[in-house]
């Protein structure tokens, strides 16, 4: 557990806050002056030729002077402990060790709650803010069925797929990180206030690497997305257009070597664009919590009841895991079979009633079923099927 870092427990520590406010002094200068002085508290005292001899440039040397004729690093330091807000600078023992050991980790972190040293299992739910009621479905199933094998969840308490991952976790009693663009003394977005507070009181944390009153900007959304995932061991994509703030993230995550996972979706819908393309580039497909847990090598502590493709059932129909009809799999011509039969729009939770199979395994062939143009989503995980007949070339 990483304890909170106080003036006394850490005399250094009050540098690092103040030097971190001033603006264009980011993590590589935060480098620089580090290796120049060696510590910050030399920094802090340091003359203006000295500050351009670190390296920094002069007009940061001059903001850093502006900065000490007027703020004091104690001061600095009553400020975070009376809004509640602990810190943490980068080469400290109780800096979170997966994000240190990025290419580009922010110098120091302020939170809430409780920042572990380390997750042993904690993962990334991040997607579109505007996202179908397909999206949230399955961002709840997949965050709670993470919760059930005691993997944290982690996202960026946005709108959208961000929130709904939070809420499902909550509500499923597990441990969500919320990291966000902007100074803890505030809540962005506002309405998410209480979701904050409860993430705090539910053992988890609220994070950011910006200082309190540092309101957030749109430029600020990206460099945190590195944050999340370098926090994290994989990130599930769950809805995202190609060109959105969850794809960045995925920037970061394969640059810091972590796990992709995307869910996918309509081809007919937008939201779908981002996780199908990162399918079509080798990303896991993934339709429930299991397929992370296989990937990442974590064993369910819930085991599920088994659906038609257990080997006994296998056994019985007489095919495989890999069995294919009419070159497409079962569940796949099953599901087709279904709503050509039916010939009206059918909700996601009748096909698998009436089927007798898990509702992951019925949007994971609906999903592929769309991509080959057999079927339509005419309303929230309601599908139809285009053609009248079972025996569709596309099968």
């Amino acid at each position: 557990m990483l304890r909170a870092e106080t003036s006394s427990t850490d005399p250094e520590l009050k540098y690092w806050v103040a030097i971190h406010r001033v603006y264009g002094i980011g993590p590589a200068r935060f480098r620089q002056l580090l290796r120049h002085f060696g510590s910050m508290d030399a920094a802090w005292s340091a003359p203006f030729s000295g500050l351009v001899s670190a390296g920094i440039g002069q007009e940061n040397a001059r903001s850093l002077e502006g900065l000490r004729s007027k703020s004091d690093p104690d001061r600095e330091m009553e400020t975070l402990e009376r809004l509640g807000i602990s810190a943490v600078r980068l080469d400290s023992p109780a800096y979170p060790k997966s994000l240190a050991e990025t290419y580009d980790p922010p110098p120091v972190l302020y939170y809430r709650g409780r920042l572990a040293e380390t997750e042993p299992a904690a993962v990334a739910v991040v997607g579109s803010r505007r996202c179908t009621a397909y999206g949230r479905e399955m961002a709840k199933r997949i965050a709670t069925g993470l919760v059930e094998s005691d993997v944290a969840v982690f996202s960026g308490l946005a709108r959208g797929i961000d929130g709904t991952a939070h809420r499902a976790t909550l509500e499923a009693g597990g441990r969500t990180v919320a990291v966000v663009g902007g100074g803890l003394d505030s809540t962005y977005p506002s309405e998410h206030e209480q979701m904050a507070q409860e993430i705090v009181a539910k053992d988890g944390a609220v994070v950011s690497e910006y200082p309190v009153g540092v309101r957030p900007k749109p430029e600020h959304f990206p460099r945190r997305n590195r944050v999340i995932s370098g926090l994290t061991r994989g990130v599930i994509v769950v809805e995202a257009t190609r060109k959105s703030g969850a794809m960045l993230t995925v920037k970061w995550a394969l640059e810091q070597d972590r796990e992709v996972f995307a869910v996918p979706g309509s081809a007919l819908s937008v939201n779908s664009e981002g996780p199908n393309w990162l399918i079509q580039q080798g990303a896991k497909l993934t339709t429930s919590h299991l397929d992370v847990l296989e990937e990442m090598h974590i064993q369910p502590l819930v085991q599920e009841s088994a659906g038609v493709n257990n080997e006994s059932t296998q056994g019985e129909l007489g095919v495989d895991s890999l069995a294919h009809t009419n070159n497409g799999t079962d569940s796949e011509y099953r599901v087709y079979e279904f709503l050509a039969s039916a010939g009206a729009p059918c909700h996601v939770d009748e096909i698998a009633r009436d089927l007798g199979i898990r509702i992951a395994d019925v949007t994971s062939a609906l999903s592929i079923l769309s991509l080959k143009g057999l079927v339509d989503e005419v309303g929230p995980m309601t599908f139809i099927s285009k053609t009248p007949s079972v025996s569709s070339p596309g099968l």
